[in-house]
């Protein structure tokens, strides 16, 4: 009669199978579920595929009462429905699951003081263990480092003033591969339509596009301010049609740059044999225009996980900010040397 070498494992397993499984401890098992980021990949990976042959599930409920720690990320965006923010969001929810978190939204209809501090006081009465507020106007900033929300408050793309926790894709050198590869075009001549320079992230593009113009010996174009819609790019293209005066210009958002171009189509002015133009963000549509939209993509899921990465290091008492990460130009059709060179 045969015998079992090991001892048979509960029904329903717990942690301590996992760690038999792994060939770590116990404590082990724990950080790795609770998204430390000072264990060893190759740890890690041997935790993790105990967990999934196993098909361990974490009792958030007990540790919580063990740890006195709810599991929990509270997450503030807005409801605008723009492609980077929407993004972010996902991004940062998707990580956070990831990890091992649950997360609680707050979305704000009207990003304002007031919605912002009752939003911070909605999740802390929830007992979260970290905000991620991924809310770029200035004047929320100003909340933020005001505020005493009592827990680690992580900033997702906007907090340019090195205040506090945050994490980002470096704005002003997205801008200035936008703008410097339509000076290395031969354009001269080249406007810039901004975001509303209410934003952090607005005023970088802003910053970068002025900076690689002054840098190349050229004179930046005047002010035209959008709000990061079709619409009001569509409206700044029939203003840029009637001045007629530049071969390329710079959008700070792909979908401004959809606005132009509808606009420029409607007055026959051709994309880019006419003007060429850049966008921002990479949006999915982007590269099925007429033409294909040149652009400059940032890359929206490591985002996240830097965020959530943050969020650990800093429930570990090893908060550090990340650097920036590098935007990338994505170069299609919608740009091409001006006729006259």
């Amino acid at each position: 009669m045969s015998t079992q070498s090991n001892p048979p494992m509960s029904a329903k397993p717990v942690m301590a199978d996992v760690a038999r499984l792994a060939g770590v401890s116990h404590q082990t098992v724990s950080r790795v579920i609770n998204g430390s980021p000072s264990i060893r990949p190759a740890t890690k990976a041997r935790v993790e595929q105990a967990i999934e042959e196993l098909g361990y599930r974490p009792n958030t409920a007990a540790r919580a009462l063990v740890t006195r720690r709810s599991g929990i990320v509270g997450i503030i965006g807005s409801n605008s429905g723009l492609y980077g923010p929407t993004s972010i969001q996902r991004s940062v929810q998707e990580a956070a699951r990831a990890a091992g978190y649950f997360s609680s939204l707050v979305p704000l209809a009207e990003v304002t003081a007031d919605e912002l501090r009752s939003a911070l006081d909605h999740l802390t009465r929830q007992s979260v263990e970290a905000i991620v507020m991924i809310v770029g106007q200035e004047d929320a900033l100003e909340v933020v480092h005001s505020a005493s929300a009592g827990v680690p408050l992580i900033v997702v793309e906007g907090d340019l003033s090195g205040q506090g926790l945050t994490v980002g894709v470096d704005q002003i050198k997205g801008a200035h591969l936008a703008t410097r590869h339509l000076v290395d075009l031969g354009h001269r001549d080249i406007d810039h339509v901004a975001g509303p320079l209410t934003y952090t992230e607005a005023k970088g593009r802003r910053t970068g596009y002025e900076a690689t113009m002054r840098d190349a010996g050229l004179v930046p174009g005047e002010l035209w301010e959008g709000d990061w819609t079709p619409g009001s790019g569509y409206r700044i293209g029939r203003e840029l049609v009637r001045k007629a005066s530049s071969t390329a210009v710079f959008v700070a958002n792909d979908q401004m740059a959809i606005g132009v171009m509808h606009a420029f189509a409607e007055a026959k002015v051709r994309v880019p044999d006419d003007v060429s133009i850049v966008g921002f963000d990479d949006i999915p549509e982007s590269g099925y225009l007429n033409p294909a939209l040149t652009t400059v993509k940032q890359d929206f899921r490591v985002l996240g996980q830097r965020a959530i990465e943050l969020v650990a290091r800093s429930l570990e008492g090893t908060p550090a900010n990340v650097p920036l990460l590098a935007p990338e130009l994505i170069i299609r059709a919608s740009t091409a040397p001006p006729q006259e060179a």
